[in-house]
């Protein structure tokens, strides 16, 4: 009878080791849902940082791009002023060029 005693036992030692295995498997995977949602959210908020910092960066670019047309606009407008005939002059070259280059009609 020990011997069916001590198969008692170690099947009642078994299912407590599995038991404890569950439990530890359950807290494992717990533990890599918690790891795996902070490092979805910290590359999250990378990402969102990068584009804001690529938005501001084409922010910038475009304003420096404006004030620099604005810039060569006002300095087009100051020199077709001074020099008026100059400038008809320039605007009829490049239509016979335009109109040479393009064949004209026929």
């Amino acid at each position: 009878m020990t011997d069916t005693k001590s198969l008692e036992d170690a099947s009642k030692d078994f299912a407590a080791d599995l038991t404890a295995l569950r439990d530890d498997l359950s807290k494992l995977t717990a533990s890599v849902a918690k790891l795996v949602k902070a490092e979805a959210s910290a590359t999250t908020d990378s990402v969102y940082g990068a584009m804001d910092a690529a938005r501001q960066k084409l922010s910038g670019h475009a304003s420096d791009a404006k004030e620099k047309l604005s810039g060569a606009s006002s300095e087009l407008e100051a020199s077709i002023e001074r020099n008026p005939l100059m400038a008809v002059l320039i605007a009829l070259g490049a239509g016979l060029v335009i109109g040479l280059i393009s064949g004209g009609r026929k």
